[in-house]
């Protein structure tokens, strides 16, 4: 843990920044021209940070479709080997202070132990099945576009003294506005933006456990369940939270995402549906796996999307389906 500035910006931490940002980009383009020169690139970085003459630069824009449409804000390589330092630096001084049922971006959590963790919750609220057991599935508004800057540099203030730091990350914060919001906004594309996402939602993390006690509370980037076995519990939470998230964190719950569903319904977190004695792949994924191999069969990139669907088929009841979907690649091998 580096406690001051000078520490932190050192020569040794930029090299083992860029060499954790390079894993996986070393075909990129701009990633080679900056490696080129990648001793002078990183001194020169040093310097303006050094001087505080370092000022990010503006990104490069562009969608991308997993399934859902994104806007992706894609920063300078030598913007990103900052991201690399500045993360490893935050998620050291934050990622103790989580719950422990916060899944998104951390160190052995993610998404199937999201679900895992849904799973055994569903069997304890519902006395191993034999029971009721309600979820209350919530979702932000345009969570990213809406992160308010001074909001999220109060939060750093809490734990962070250093002013120089304190520059910095405002710094890289405010490169960044939505929708020509000044002061709103926290690029999808950006490596910071993930813990920035877990430190500002924390603070519903905290509130959600402490205040409301809500024991069986869990939450995914900008996705949250709640599960109760009286279902009468759960209503009175949306108006709580929306209340919460409106005077503390300036977001709002998305209207169209509120959703109350009984387990026996199946209840659809992190692109799986839990069910009692079930976890099952969702029914649209499904369908786009088969249509994405269909259009993708003969393409250099066909088995490393295959091995994509079959890992997510690993981590589901989905002995049939997998069957199935590898019936359906040795046909279209067989037709090609």
């Amino acid at each position: 843990m580096h406690d001051n500035y000078i520490d932190l910006i050192s020569i040794e931490n930029l090299f083992q920044a860029w060499s954790e940002f390079r894993v996986g980009k070393g075909k990129r383009v701009d990633v080679q021209e900056f490696e080129r020169n990648l001793e002078d690139n990183l001194f020169d970085l040093q310097v303006k940070l050094a001087s505080k003459t370092y000022k990010h630069e503006g990104y490069q824009s562009f969608y991308v479709s997993d399934p859902k449409r994104r806007h992706i804000h894609k920063a300078q390589v030598h913007d990103r080997v900052l991201h690399h330092l500045l993360y490893k630096y935050l998620y050291a001084l934050f990622d103790p202070n989580f719950i422990y049922d916060s899944y998104s971006c951390r160190v052995n959590k993610g998404t199937h132990n999201g679900v895992k963790r849904l799973k055994k919750f569903t069997r304890i609220v519902s006395k191993n099945y034999t029971r009721d057991c309600w979820a209350l599935k919530l979702d932000i508004k345009k969570f990213f576009a809406s992160v308010d800057h001074n909001i999220l540099l109060k939060l750093l203030k809490k734990k962070i003294s250093d002013q120089d730091i304190l520059w910095l990350l405002g710094n890289v914060i405010n490169s960044f506005h939505s929708d020509q919001r000044v002061g709103k906004g926290i690029p999808l594309g950006n490596l910071t933006s993930q813990i920035f996402a877990n430190i500002y939602m924390n603070e519903l993390d905290q509130f959600m456990k402490h205040e409301m006690k809500t024991k069986y509370y869990l939450r995914y980037a900008d996705d949250f369940v709640i599960l109760s076995q009286n279902k009468k519990f759960l209503y009175p939470c949306i108006d709580t939270s929306q209340q919460f998230l409106q005077s503390r964190l300036k977001l709002e719950l998305h209207p169209k995402k509120i959703l109350v569903r009984k387990l026996d319904w199946g209840i659809d977190f992190l692109g799986y549906i839990v069910l009692p004695h079930y976890i099952l792949p969702r029914t649209k994924t499904k369908r786009r796996m088969f249509k994405k191999l269909e259009e993708k069969i003969g393409a250099d990139n066909f088995n490393q999307s295959l091995q994509s669907y079959l890992g997510y088929l690993k981590h589901a009841n989905s002995y049939r389906i997998e069957k199935e979907l590898k019936n359906k690649v040795w046909f279209l091998r067989k037709v090609v």
